[in-house]
């Protein structure tokens, strides 16, 4: 490796990695990847025979907090790489994955490393919330043959951490929300993490096309659901991200891309409130990441009354 740093791939993982490349490959440098919360994730560029390049990733859970999740998420992962292949969706192609770390140091997941960067950024905004919501269309139109398993809630009403100085009356409404049985739905594919976090953005320079997006990453928690909840995912992390009028607009573009939501305003508010509920109690591990990509000002703090104003905007609409 050109920067000598084979250390940062354990020697087991490294020879792993190595049997899964083309004869005549060899890794010649890894670059960590940031913004994850659960995974180390590094590119690893192979040089190929000809003379040329291509680049691959590398997932490994070695976090002890994580190790018990890794087997079901990387196999479900792996099942939804497959699956989405040649289906039009922008995913990364599985190459190999070691659930249960027979091979590897950790449990990992290799596969191809797609173009494109995350933008975090307010800038631009008007013009990736429309793609958004159609990449979100596109997803929940997949019909597997085989369905992955039913979504989890992440919350429950009496797990949720209101934020100091919220609107008291506005959560306890909010609360009361997802006391009530979930309603009834048409089941979806749901990725059910889609959010600005996991999306890859192309964005030519003077282009008049705009950007575009290249790939959607992170396939771990691949569910069966309601469209509803990957909608409200993707809003709430809009929401706290930029602000609660674009958490909310995502819910017109996703139908104005021709995606069905529930038809009763309580039933719509049950899944966007559930999910912000559920954010409350990860403030901290869900801003840091920001920050580290340059969103110093999204403090914990700042969150926090970001979700507040969005939980009071969410309840508002309904009255």
């Amino acid at each position: 490796m050109t920067n000598h740093d084979e250390a940062a791939v354990p020697p087991l993982t490294l020879a792993w990695v190595r049997r899964h490349l083309e004869v005549g490959e060899r890794i010649v440098r890894t670059e960590a990847l940031h913004g994850g919360m659960t995974a180390e994730m590094r590119r690893l560029t192979i040089g190929t025979r000809d003379g040329s390049t291509r680049d691959l990733v590398l997932r490994s859970f070695v976090d002890t907090f994580y190790l018990e999740h890794a087997e079901d998420w990387l196999n479900r992962e792996a099942g939804a790489l497959s699956l989405l292949t040649g289906t039009g969706v922008p995913a990364p192609g599985l190459v190999a994955v070691d659930p249960t770390a027979a091979q590897c140091e950790y449990p990992s997941l290799l596969m191809t490393h797609l173009a494109g960067r995350t933008i975090l950024d307010d800038e631009g905004l008007e013009k990736r919330v429309p793609l958004l919501a159609r990449q979100l269309v596109a997803i929940h139109a997949l019909r597997p043959a085989e369905r992955p398993r039913k979504y989890v809630a992440l919350t429950t009403a009496d797990t949720v951490v209101t934020p100091k100085g919220a609107d008291a009356a506005a959560w306890d409404a909010a609360i009361d929300v997802i006391r009530r049985p979930a309603p009834p739905y048409d089941g979806r594919f749901l990725h059910r993490d889609i959010q600005p976090g996991n999306v890859l953005f192309d964005l030519p320079p003077q282009s008049p096309a705009g950007p575009r997006i290249t790939g959607v990453v992170d396939w771990a928690a691949t569910s069966w659901g309601p469209a509803d909840l990957d909608v409200a995912h993707c809003s709430t992390n809009l929401a706290l991200l930029h602000g609660p009028a674009c958490g909310l607009r995502l819910t017109e573009a996703y139908e104005e891309a021709g995606g069905v939501l529930a038809a009763a305003a309580s039933e719509r508010l049950y899944w966007q409130v559930r999910d912000a509920l559920a954010c409350s109690e990860e403030v901290q591990s869900v801003a840091q990441p920001w920050r580290q990509a340059g969103r110093t000002q999204l403090t914990a703090r700042a969150v926090e009354k970001r979700l507040d104003a969005y939980v009071t905007a969410l309840m508002d609409a309904l009255g």
